[in-house]
């Protein structure tokens, strides 16, 4: 694949979700009205950057890393993939774009990677990911564990039945 586009005009406190998958367009249809429904307890309001290029079709979650690395504001992206297009629930690819290099030695970084680099959530859950790791109120690894722990290996919000 070739150099993907700039992701350009998003806002810090916009979850980035990014589109791979053109094959269905209800499906992404779907996808993007989950993602701007109020959430959390309080109903706050969504706030997505989305990118909607056919540029990005088949792009690996390593390929749209390197293409976002350069946004110091952002430790998460969620990937609208083949996956999410064709599951019951739409569960989005939330990538880490932290490293070793981010970490404060091996053990950190290992502690952040033990159930990978990567879990799938459910839209719903794409706001509570997003927000806690900006602030830092809650890490990577515990909402990949929770993600580990569903029997279809995917995060829920906490508070939220499915």
């Amino acid at each position: 694949m070739g150099t993907l586009p700039a992701v350009t005009r998003r806002d810090e406190f916009d979850a980035l979700v990014v589109r791979t998958d053109y094959r269905d367009d209800q499906a992404w249809q779907d996808v993007s009205a989950a993602l701007m429904e109020p959430w959390g307890d309080r109903q706050y309001e969504a706030h997505v950057h989305f990118i909607n290029d056919p540029a990005w079709a088949g792009a690996t979650a390593d390929e749209v890393l390197t293409a976002v690395g350069a946004d110091e504001d952002l430790s998460v992206v969620f990937l609208a993939d083949r996956v999410s297009m064709q599951a019951k629930h739409h569960p989005l690819l939330a990538v880490t774009l932290l490293t070793q290099e981010d970490c404060v030695d091996d053990e950190d970084y290992e502690q952040l990677t033990e159930f990978g680099r990567e879990f799938r959530t459910i839209p719903a859950g794409v706001h509570e990911v997003y927000a806690n790791l900006s602030i830092g109120n809650v890490g990577f690894e515990e909402f990949a564990a929770s993600a580990h722990d569903d029997p279809e290996g995917i995060y829920r919000p906490f508070r939220m039945e499915q």
